[in-house]
């Protein structure tokens, strides 16, 4: 699907907010994105070594509208030429995500345009659709984040068939507790693909979950535990720890594809989507490339900036939606809890 093959130009204003980011965008049918800002509450939350949902919920309160005003003056648009607001409604950190949802049921009320409540995930898998050379339908997804670890087959948009999902902790959330068990600063993932960069040996090899039986679930919960008795046992020097982060990229890469290459397989589909913070990941990128080339098929992305939290993807579904006619009641939508295939097609 192209952004830009829509009968009627559309324009939308787009706000996220279901966890540490505050996000506004602008999105034209046809010109494209034509704003999008972010801020990260990542300062705010390090000292506690991870997310505080209620102070979270207040800094939304603080920064979203300037981030609007900000968004709406970088694309040189004023309410008149907005046809909807889009939001995150869920799934999320509830009172973050209420933040979000009243600000843009509000302005959409007071602009007279429509409002739209977006799925988080729907957002994640549609970000690939920013770039100029978007993924062909219908394609296989992996989508993997601090909170999700899904396959999903995606025939259209609207019509996803989930394939498999994490049985418990998901592949981001392996990654952030191995770095804080490590003493690395939040958020932890990113530090800890640095640190394995650094790895001179093979000190250690952790269990890769699942992949000695058939099926698409996933399970990082073992993995977990086998790092925790690892650091236990070792006193834990600046080498060991880039081992242990090695190691753990290792286990979680090899096993994300491993089961997105049996994903493949078992659809009879070659075009794959990766999306979610954890697809920002090099060594992911670089193994998930290798082995769907090797088949005939190809890897898409989102660009960096679009694979973490952000209201562009949400501009993305959407636009997508409220083209095909739909729109939410007076109602403010928050769900901390929203199964993506409980979505209508558009």
């Amino acid at each position: 699907m192209s952004l830009r093959a829509k009968a009627k130009t559309v324009r939308i204003l787009a706000l996220e907010s279901s966890c540490d980011e505050s996000a506004a965008a602008v999105l034209d049918s046809e010109q494209g994105l034509l704003a999008h800002e972010l801020f990260s509450q990542v300062e705010l939350h390090r000292i506690y070594g991870g997310v505080v949902p209620e102070l979270a919920s207040r800094d939304h309160v603080r920064k979203l509208l300037p981030l609007v005003k900000s968004a709406l003056k970088q694309a040189g648009t004023d309410p008149k030429s907005l046809d909807g607001v889009a939001y995150t409604a869920g799934p999320g950190l509830i009172g973050a995500l209420l933040t979000g949802a009243a600000l843009a049921r509000s302005l959409a009320y007071a602009w007279n345009i429509p409002a739209i409540a977006v799925h988080h995930l729907e957002g994640h898998l549609l970000a690939p659709l920013l770039e100029d050379d978007p993924p062909p339908f219908p394609h296989v997804a992996l989508l993997v984040s601090g909170g999700h670890t899904m396959l999903i087959e995606v025939q259209a948009i609207g019509h996803y068939e989930l394939l498999g999902e994490t049985r418990d902790d998901a592949a981001g959330e392996a990654f952030d507790k191995t770095a804080k068990l490590l003493g690395l600063p939040y958020p932890g993932g990113p530090e800890l693909a640095r640190m394995a960069d650094a790895a001179t040996g093979g000190a250690f090899i952790f269990p890769r979950p699942m992949l000695d039986r058939p099926g698409l679930e996933f399970s990082f919960s073992g993995l977990k535990t086998a790092v925790l008795h690892a650091v236990r046992a070792h006193e834990m020097t600046t080498a060991l720890k880039s081992d242990v982060a090695h190691a753990v990229q290792e286990a979680i890469v090899e096993t994300l594809v491993v089961k997105a290459m049996r994903a493949l397989e078992q659809t009879g589909l070659e075009a794959l989507v990766v999306s979610g913070g954890v697809s920002a990941n090099r060594t992911l990128r670089a193994r998930l490339a290798a082995a769907v080339g090797q088949r005939g098929g190809r890897v898409y992305y989102p660009r960096i900036e679009f694979c973490t939290d952000n209201a562009a993807m949400i501009a993305v579904a959407g636009l997508a939606r409220l083209s095909a006619g739909q729109h939410d009641t007076l109602a403010i939508r928050a769900r901390a809890q929203w199964p993506l295939n409980s979505l209508p097609p558009p």
